[in-house]
């Protein structure tokens, strides 16, 4: 999935967010020159940077939705994190250079989980073997061939019963892996460092935990980790992850209007928002950050930044930030088709959702034309009535219709129920008409 044209990535894109399509050709074209640069010499890769972006909108246009659209789709690290949730150094909280340790975390995850497919019939023997070993008695040293012979043709006989899974029942005692060697990375990188030490000093202990009887059916899940570190060079696993983070990756950074200080403001409850400012900056710019799998260069690293900016502007930022993230692209306020076509068209549309929920019941859901597009006209008119939230809107005013039937659905096994107009306008229509009422319930 890395190389796909920028024109693949909004069409992927689309199936699952619609409209905002300046958003989604900015951010194809920037995903897309991550592969042309690497396909530059040594030299010119250096003095290419990712020209980072910056998406202005309301909440519930689709910002967030983008970013975890691309998450799924690209193999790459990817990690989402809120600009409100770090304080500047000094003050209690998580501080910036954590979400590079976070994204660490996934490379990892994605690297192990990719070795993992490409060795996964040795990762199978391994298991297998270890479980039959546990169910068979060991051979005594010195046993004679004939023992031996009857040896090999009873673990043959239990390859067998293993593969069919007819050994499932039986219980075995396996060892309960430890997660603790794999230190938290919200920590600070000499709290790691300290972790670290300490287990070396232990000469390893804590790898392998408590020793648990469990069904050969669980010792299959159980033996996958340990199986993985035995037969995996862990070393190149993390030199493998370091290289994702530092070519690949990707921090989309939400609600960096949340510490955008506004001109002209005198509310100092929250000294820390233009600190944070000034330490995301050499992050942005490119720095060197101690994580578990090393020293992690953030150069090449792509920032999506996200805000709102209802109460500040993009130019209440630091100028250095502002100048860090020079692809600024705007969304689009949601109108009525467009929150239709939300409704109807993407493959995980709240329509199919409802039904596939409903289904679960045996109640076949099916509405109307007219229905869906009351429906989208109703969440217009509450978004300008009170606060605009967009599509999650559509959330509150399905719920809202649903609710009833979805709450007897077990009385209504078998049969199909209709969404019409005239039962939308009866939920939702005297609510929307009364403002405070709006407010309250919708």
């Amino acid at each position: 999935m890395d190389n796909l044209t920028p024109k693949e990535i909004v069409s992927h894109l689309d199936k699952y967010v619609i409209g905002q399509h300046d958003a989604k050709k900015t951010i194809a074209v920037a995903l897309r020159n991550r592969y042309r640069r690497m396909q530059l010499t040594p030299q010119m890769q250096q003095d290419v940077t990712p020209k980072n972006i910056l998406m202005i909108g309301s909440t519930g246009v689709g910002k967030t939705e983008i970013a975890r659209r691309l998450a799924k789709m690209m193999q790459l690290p990817f990690i989402k994190v809120e600009a409100s949730k770090y304080t500047e150094v000094g003050f209690v909280g998580r501080d910036v250079e954590s979400m590079i340790r976070d994204l660490a975390v996934t490379a990892m995850n994605i690297v192990r989980e990719s070795e993992n497919e490409k060795n996964k019939e040795k990762i199978a023997n391994y298991i297998e073997n270890k479980i039959i070993e546990k169910l068979l008695p060991p051979l005594p040293a010195g046993a004679s061939e004939q023992k031996q012979a009857e040896y090999d043709a009873s673990f043959a006989r239990m390859q067998e019963k293993f593969a069919k899974g007819e050994l499932d029942h039986l219980k075995v005692k396996v060892n309960i892996p430890n997660k603790a060697d794999f230190p938290e990375e919200g920590l600070p990188p000499q709290m790691i460092q300290v972790q670290e030490s300490i287990v070396k000093v232990l000469g390893g202990m804590g790898k392998k935990g408590p020793e648990k009887e469990v069904t050969v059916a669980e010792a299959r899940k159980i033996l996958e980790q340990e199986a993985s570190e035995v037969l995996l060079d862990e070393e190149q696993l993390k030199e493998l992850a370091r290289e994702k983070v530092e070519k690949g990756g990707i921090v989309f950074l939400d609600e960096v209007d949340k510490i955008a200080v506004a001109a002209g403001s005198h509310n100092r409850q929250d000294p820390s928002k233009e600190g944070v400012q000034r330490d995301l900056l050499p992050i942005v710019e490119g720095s060197t950050v101690n994580t578990k799998l090393g020293m992690i260069r953030t150069d090449h690293i792509l920032f999506i930044a996200a805000g709102a900016f209802h109460l500040s502007k993009p130019s209440d930022l630091i100028p250095e930030l502002q100048g860090r993230f020079p692809l600024r692209v705007e969304l689009e306020s949601l109108n009525e088709e467009t929150l239709y076509r939300i409704l109807t068209e993407p493959k995980n549309s709240l329509v199919k959702q409802y039904q596939a929920l409903l289904a679960v019941e045996g109640v076949d859901l099916v509405f109307e034309e007219e229905a869906l597009r009351a429906i989208a006209h109703y969440s217009l008119l509450a978004n300008e009535k009170t606060e605009d939230i967009g599509a999650r809107r559509l959330h509150t005013v399905m719920e809202k219709i649903i609710e009833e039937i979805s709450f007897e659905a077990d009385m209504h096994n078998g049969e199909t129920i209709r969404i019409t107009k005239a039962m939308v306008d009866e939920k939702i229509g005297s609510v929307v008409e009364d403002e405070d009422m709006t407010r309250y319930i919708l």
